[in-house]
């Protein structure tokens, strides 16, 4: 008799609570968040406002580094593509 509860038990956990699981955690990953057009645009003036500043940072020291011969960059300078961001289109990248 012990053994067949526990079949059964076993049994109706593979075939009710699994699928259950399953299908809870589809929904619940369906009713989470995107991102909006809003929050690309807002990654988009970050980015380069980010680049803006690291830009600024490199010239600052090459400036610092033509006064003083023993200055050494914190990071090493990074080259970005041809593309000038300063003409940044806005418009949604699908």
């Amino acid at each position: 008799m012990g053994d067949f509860l526990i079949g059964m038990v076993a049994v109706a956990a593979l075939l009710i609570g699994l699928p259950w699981l399953i299908l809870h955690y589809i929904t619940k990953w369906k009713q989470s968040p995107t991102l909006t057009n809003e929050d690309e645009r807002l990654l988009d003036d970050m980015h380069v406002t980010a680049r803006r500043l690291e830009e600024r940072l490199q010239t600052i020291e090459r400036i610092i580094a033509a006064d003083n011969p023993d200055f050494r960059p914190s990071m090493p300078r990074r080259e970005y593509p041809e593309s000038d961001f300063r003409n940044n289109d806005y418009a949604r990248r699908d």
